[in-house]
C-alpha cells in the first residue's frame, strides 16, 4: 500500500514521513505543501492513502477531501480537535491529533490496510438479500449468510459500501447507510452520525462527542446528538455539555 503526506508545514511533513517509516512499510510516494500540488500528482498516479492536514492555505484539508472523496483513503492530521466530527462526515477513516503518537499512528495504518483489503475484495459485491426481526441475509460469492443483529456491533459507511462490524469479522456490502438502516431493527440500531449506525446493546460509555463500544470510538454527530440522548437516556441527560 502507498501513501502521500499533505501539510503546509515542512517540519510536520518531515516528522510524519519519519514516523511512517518507523512504524510501517508503507510506500511514501511523495510529500506536498498544498492541496493543489497533491491534486496534480493524484491525476497521474494512484494513491491508496493520504495523510492530510486541515489548516492549509489556498484549499484547506476539508475542502480537498470533499474534492477527492472516493479516490483514496483519508487520514486527517491536525492540531485542532474541533474538526473531528466534520472529518468523519467526509468518510475519513481516522483523525490524528498532532503531535502524532507512534502507537496511535501504527493502529491507524493497520486500520487503513484492513479497509484497503476489504475494498479490494469488493469486486464480488455482497448484497443484502433479506431481513427479519432478528437477522440480515447477505449474499456473497453465490452463498447466502445469516447475520444476527445481536452479533453486529456497529455499521460504518465507507465510500459506496457499508462495513458491518460483527463480534468476529467485518463484512463489506454494496449498500449505503440510509438504506441498510431502513432494513434493520430500528429499536436496536441507532444512527449517531453521517457515517455510523451502532447497536445500542454494545455501548459501554459515552460523552457529548464520542460513543465507546469496547475499544471502538464512534463519533457522535451534532445532528444526531439530541435524538441519541433522548432515546438512550430517556431524556435524563442534557445533550449539551
Amino acid at each position: 500500500m502507498n501513501c502521500i503526506i499533505i501539510d503546509d508545514e515542512p517540519l510536520a511533513r518531515a516528522e510524519m514521513e519519519a514516523l511512517i517509516r518507523e512504524v510501517s512499510d508503507l510506500e511514501i510516494l511523495g510529500t506536498f505543501s498544498n492541496a493543489p500540488a497533491a491534486l496534480g500528482y493524484m491525476r497521474e498516479h494512484r494513491v491508496d492513502l493520504m495523510f492530510l492536514d486541515i489548516e492549509m492555505p489556498m484549499v484547506n484539508g476539508l475542502e480537498f477531501a470533499a474534492q477527492v472523496s472516493g479516490e483514496s483513503l483519508i487520514v486527517f492530521t491536525t492540531a485542532y480537535p474541533q474538526y473531528a466530527l466534520r472529518s468523519y462526515e467526509l468518510d475519513a477513516i481516522d483523525y490524528l491529533l498532532k503531535p502524532v503518537e507512534k502507537g496511535r499512528l501504527e493502529r491507524t495504518i493497520k486500520k487503513a490496510a484492513a479497509y484497503a483489503g476489504l475494498l479490494s475484495e469488493a469486486t464480488e459485491k455482497s448484497t443484502v438479500e433479506g431481513n427479519s426481526e432478528d437477522y440480515l441475509v447477505i449474499k456473497s460469492e453465490r452463498r447466502f449468510h445469516r447475520i444476527a443483529y445481536a452479533d453486529i456491533r456497529y455499521i460504518e459507511g465507507l465510500k459506496d459500501y457499508v462495513v458491518i462490524h460483527t463480534r468476529t469479522q467485518k463484512l463489506i456490502t454494496a449498500m449505503n447507510l440510509k438504506n441498510i438502516h431502513q432494513r434493520i431493527a430500528q429499536h436496536i440500531f441507532m444512527r449517531v452520525s453521517k457515517s455510523y449506525l451502532i447497536n445500542r446493546d454494545y455501548i459501554d460509555s459515552f460523552d457529548h462527542h464520542t460513543i465507546y463500544l469496547g475499544e471502538s470510538e464512534i463519533p457522535l454527530g451534532e445532528v444526531y446528538k439530541k435524538e441519541f440522548f433522548s432515546k438512550y437516556t430517556g431524556g435524563a441527560l442534557n445533550p449539551e455539555p
